[in-house]
């Protein structure tokens, strides 16, 4: 018999989650603080439910995917929160990213009452979550982690168990440093070849096809060729994994100087104003800098 299963947080990334989870014939319960959201839910067969405790009164997994640490443990421990509707023996699996070491804190009061954690953040834009293709890097105890990966099938293609409690947010992590560093040098590298004299669609393509490419540049270099800084997460939202890795730095003790470069372009372009457009907008503090600008001819 398949696991009753409750979901919270139906935006972007969740709606598609919760929906394929539906799909491979889960019973699920939802809630979201957009009723239309969770009214597309409705039509996909699941349940929708007033608030979190609900959620957690209805479904053995819960599952949550919503947008920081600050959100997360509002849903978990505030008025009306999971904490008020779970029993001993559930089950919480988070595919937020969120802090790591708020990660362990909010593991161990779970613990306290009986409920098991998952930390299981995923990778993949909203393409990759309609499709189930996502990455999914879990953290927990390896059975209860057996006991929900039928439910992240229906999410991802690569699920990938990554040992104890943590690690799945500390994995992820690693990934975004790496992708927003990547996006910091592309900001400072791209308007400098233009200063000097080089043609903006022609080092872009170089060096999405060379041995300088990374998916920062793969994803980010056709839309500011085209002026276009909408597509994908917004600076001020993706932040949060910044702040976590200067919490990190600072608490262990571990020298991260190429982050903390990143983290200074990072800054001055929410600083600049650009906190509502994607990571490719950093490239707009070094065109500034510079007097150039990154842009198709005729943008």
């Amino acid at each position: 018999m398949k696991l009753r299963v409750g979901f919270i947080g139906l935006g972007e990334m969740g709606k598609w989650m919760a929906i394929n989870v539906a799909k491979a014939g889960f019973p699920l319960t939802v809630y979201d603080i957009r009723p239309d959201l969770v009214k597309v839910l409705v039509e996909h067969g699941a349940t929708a439910a007033g608030n979190p405790a609900e959620v957690a009164r209805k479904g053995e997994c819960v599952f949550m995917s919503l947008p920081d640490t600050k959100v997360v443990e509002e849903v978990i421990f505030g008025k009306n929160g999971l904490i008020h509707g779970f029993s001993s023996g559930s089950i919480l699996a988070d595919l937020s990213t969120i802090h790591y070491l708020a990660t362990l804190k909010i593991e161990e009061k779970l613990r306290e009452r009986g409920v098991a954690f998952i930390d299981a953040p995923v990778s993949g834009m909203e393409a990759r979550a309609k499709e189930g293709t996502l990455t999914v890097m879990a953290g927990g105890d390896p059975n209860t982690f057996e006991k929900i990966r039928p439910i992240l099938n229906p999410i991802g293609n690569n699920i990938i168990y990554m040992g104890k409690i943590g690690n799945g947010q500390l994995t992820k992590l690693i990934n975004q440093l790496l992708f927003n560093i990547s996006a910091a040098a592309m900001a400072e590298i791209l308007p400098m070849a233009v200063k000097l004299g080089l043609d903006p669609e022609a080092v872009c393509r170089v060096v999405t096809t060379g041995t300088g490419r990374t998916f920062a540049l793969e994803f980010f270099t056709p839309h500011i060729l085209e002026n276009n800084f909408k597509p994908g997460y917004p600076l001020m939202s993706a932040y949060k994994d910044m702040e976590s890795a200067a919490e990190i730095s600072s608490q262990m003790k571990i020298p991260l100087p190429v982050f903390a470069a990143a983290m200074q372009t990072y800054q001055m372009a929410l600083a600049q104003g650009f906190g509502n457009e994607n990571k490719g907008a950093m490239i707009k503090v070094w065109e500034k800098v510079l007097g150039a600008e990154v842009r198709r001819r005729g943008s």
